[in-house]
């Protein structure tokens, strides 16, 4: 992993960020197993979304982008990918609502939050936890550090598959809402808290609420 933004050491956080060594260790352990049983379990999914995706227009079944980790390190992501081959040829920016760069097999695996599962293996590499801040792409990142200078807080801890923010708005809030959030669970990141997550998380994956 390298550093973006200029971060050549951990950043200055404005917040008071909260060692819980023991919280850690146990959230670690239990996310790497439930992300190898959720792989395993997930291949007959993964088969059928692989083929709708190359039989639409036969492009890449899978989609990578950098992202900012913790303390601003940079890794890969992947997921399914769920725009046209070309969605970016202007450059990266956010999803819309009703984008009409979303295809057919993208608009329901992104509604359903199936276009996530490769990120299992995110989680398997340590790069990211299942729950915590959504990572951001280093050009949007910069673009918001620019109007919210407290952002960067948004690095102090891993970011997740799920999260707060993603739970309650997803695609659908601001960038100073998201950070709300995502200092809020930041400050109170707990086991109880995380259920609470997971609980939602399944509730937005069976509703589809907050997808773009």
């Amino acid at each position: 992993m390298s550093s973006y933004l200029g971060i050549k050491q951990k950043p200055n956080y404005s917040i008071k960020v909260k060692e819980k060594l023991v919280y850690d260790i146990i959230t670690q352990l239990i996310e790497k197993i439930m992300s190898l049983i959720s792989l395993i379990l997930a291949l007959p999914f993964i088969l059928l979304i692989a083929i709708a995706i190359k039989l639409e227009d036969g492009g890449p079944i899978l989609y990578s982008q950098t992202r900012l980790g913790k303390d601003g390190h940079t890794f890969t992501i992947y997921k399914f990918r769920s725009m046209r081959i070309d969605a970016e040829k202007d450059g990266a920016q956010w999803a819309q609502p009703e984008d009409d760069r979303i295809t057919k097999t993208g608009n329901f695996i992104r509604k359903t939050r199936l276009d996530e599962i490769p990120q299992l293996y995110n989680i398997l590499a340590g790069h990211m936890k299942l729950i915590g801040p959504r990572p951001e792409r280093p050009e949007l990142a910069e673009e918001f550090y620019k109007e919210l200078p407290d952002f960067i807080n948004r690095l102090a801890v891993k970011p997740g598959l799920t999260g707060w923010a993603q739970v309650n708005g997803g695609y659908d809030i601001t960038p100073a809402e998201k950070l709300v959030l995502d200092i809020e669970y930041i400050e109170n990141r707990s086991l109880l808290f995380d259920l609470k997550i997971i609980l939602k998380t399944v509730a937005v994956i069976f509703t589809g609420d907050g997808a773009r």
